[in-house]
């Protein structure tokens, strides 16, 4: 594992609680949403847990475009 691997691992760890919690909040809406069309809507428990699931990737990818932004900055890039 590289410097860079690890330091994007790193921002993953320290933002996922925020990834998390930002997916649950989008999916209970989404679920509001789609309550339009006749589907239930969740609950918070439910949101909560799919965020969860679904906060992991999401932190992970953002993460590696943080990472980048630092390179970009630091002139550390490859392009």
């Amino acid at each position: 594992m590289t410097q860079r691997d690890r330091s994007v691992v790193r921002i993953t760890l320290l933002l996922y609680p925020l990834g998390a919690g930002a997916m649950a909040v989008n999916v209970f809406f989404a679920s509001l949403i789609f309550s339009w069309i006749g589907l239930p809507v969740l609950s918070t428990g439910w949101s909560i847990g799919v965020g969860c699931l679904i906060g992991a990737p999401a932190t992970w990818f953002f993460a590696r475009h943080i990472r980048h932004l630092m390179d970009v900055a630091d002139g550390r890039t490859t392009k």
